[in-house]
Parts: structure tokens; C-alpha cells; sequence
């Protein structure tokens, strides 16, 4: 399990960001902490594997408990989870290692996608004493291309490789039964909204196939998987 310390001075979103945590399969919360003074004692202390970080706290700052951990060498990532929106601020959290940032409000699925992340990373690195170039630049680094020298086809504006796989494994677990778009956001924890701008991206490909039935209410959109489909999308996973 991968051990997290959530540091938040607002105890609502301390509490918000312990709820996303326990809806994410892999990872335990270690505690929660208030100020930089009390997250040095507790990282002192106990082994974490990843820190959720405000940037704006009583005292020192989020940027300066981050500063802390590199200068002291703690074996802890750190994603930044605040209302500071400049780029500043932004690329020097960056640029002192912070793998992801996100910026208040947001939506659960933005938590989701950098915790799956995160957990991708935090595992391989964890199975693998060595790696080779491909599989870092497949795992680690993202990058948009191949060993093959293919190119990695994008996604339309607003979808991302992670959740379309996040969504994929859930339609693959269901075989080639019908489903809505509310089964998938029941497993996913993903909103209705995104779930269904994903099926349709699919429906589009051909990959899924789409009927609407009719109930007590409003009609229904079911899906149904296209096994023979699935090579259409092989190119963005």
C-alpha cells in the first residue's frame, strides 16, 4: 500500500481530500497534519511514500516544506494540492520535483487520474531494480513515441490516455453484457459527464456499440463492447 500524509490547514478540505483518498484503490492514509512544523516531525519520524501539500499555511509554506524534504533528501514525492494558481509558484514546485499539481477547486477525477498515476510510477519503480529506455520512456516518462518510431495517436481536447484506460478496464470487466453510463461512473468514480464523453469518443471509433432503451422515465443509452474493435484503440493506451 502506498502510505500518504495529507497537509491541509482547512479541516473540511483535509477531510474532503481523506474521502478522494479512501475511494482509490492502493493507498492508506498515514495522517493528516496542519503546518510544516508538524509534517517535518511526522516525516521524521514515519516513512511516506507521498505527500498531498497545501501551498498556503500558517507559517511556512507549502514551497518551503518541499524545499525541506529535497535539501534533506526524505524518499517522498509530493503533489500540490492548492488555490495558488500563478506559474511561479507553479514551476517551482515543479522544478523541485513536485509530480503533479492541482489547483482548487477541482474535480474528483482530476485526483483520480494523478493518484492512478502516481501508482503506476510508485509500482514500477518498486518491481524493477532496472529498467531499459523503452520501458522508461513507456512508464515513467510519457513519452509520445514508440519504439517502434509509431506515433502515439492523440485524443481529442479534454481526454487523456489514463482515464481512457481507467474506463477500458472497467468495460472490459463486464465482457460484452450492455452498459450505461452510469455503471461505468459508479466504478470509475469518474463523473457522468467525463464517462460519457469517453463513450462516445468510443462509440465514434467503433469500438463500443450504442442502443437506446426505453423505461419507466427517460430513455437510456446502453453500450455494448466490440471485441473484434479493440485494435482501433491500441495506438492510445
Amino acid at each position: 500500500m502506498i502510505k500518504v500524509l495529507i497537509v491541509e490547514d482547512d479541516p473540511m478540505v483535509a477531510e474532503f481530500n481523506k474521502r478522494y483518498l479512501s475511494e482509490v484503490e492502493g493507498y492508506t492514509l498515514a495522517g493528516v497534519v496542519h503546518n510544516v512544523a508538524d509534517t517535518i516531525d511526522f516525516i521524521q519520524n514515519k516513512q511516506v511514500d507521498l505527500i498531498l501539500l497545501d501551498f498556503y499555511m500558517p507559517g511556512a509554506n507549502g514551497l518551503e516544506l518541499l524545499s525541506y524534504i529535497r535539501e534533506h533528501n526524505i524518499p517522498s514525492d509530493v503533489i500540490l494540492i492548492t488555490a495558488a494558481s500563478d506559474t511561479e509558484k507553479i514551476q517551482s514546485a515543479l522544478r523541485m520535483g513536485a509530480v503533479d499539481y492541482l489547483i482548487k477547486p477541482f474535480e474528483f477525477e482530476r485526483l483520480n487520474q494523478a493518484l492512478l498515476n502516481y501508482k503506476e510510477k510508485f509500482q514500477f519503480f518498486t518491481n524493477n531494480s532496472f529498467v531499459n529506455q523503452e520501458e522508461l520512456d513507456e512508464r515513467v516518462l510519457n513519452s509520445e513515441q514508440k519504439s517502434s518510431g509509431e506515433l502515439v495517436e492523440a485524443l481529442p481536447k479534454g481526454l487523456t490516455r489514463t482515464t481512457l484506460q481507467v474506463v477500458m478496464d472497467v468495460i472490459k470487466e463486464r465482457g460484452t453484457g450492455p452498459f450505461s453510463t452510469e455503471d461505468i461512473a459508479e466504478r470509475t468514480y469518474i463523473s457522468r459527464v467525463s464517462v460519457r464523453k469517453y463513450l462516445k469518443f468510443l462509440t465514434d471509433l467503433g469500438v463500443l456499440e450504442e442502443s437506446l432503451t426505453y423505461g419507466i422515465g427517460r430513455p437510456v443509452y446502453l453500450y455494448s463492447l466490440k471485441a473484434d474493435k479493440l485494435r482501433q484503440i491500441s495506438n492510445l493506451l
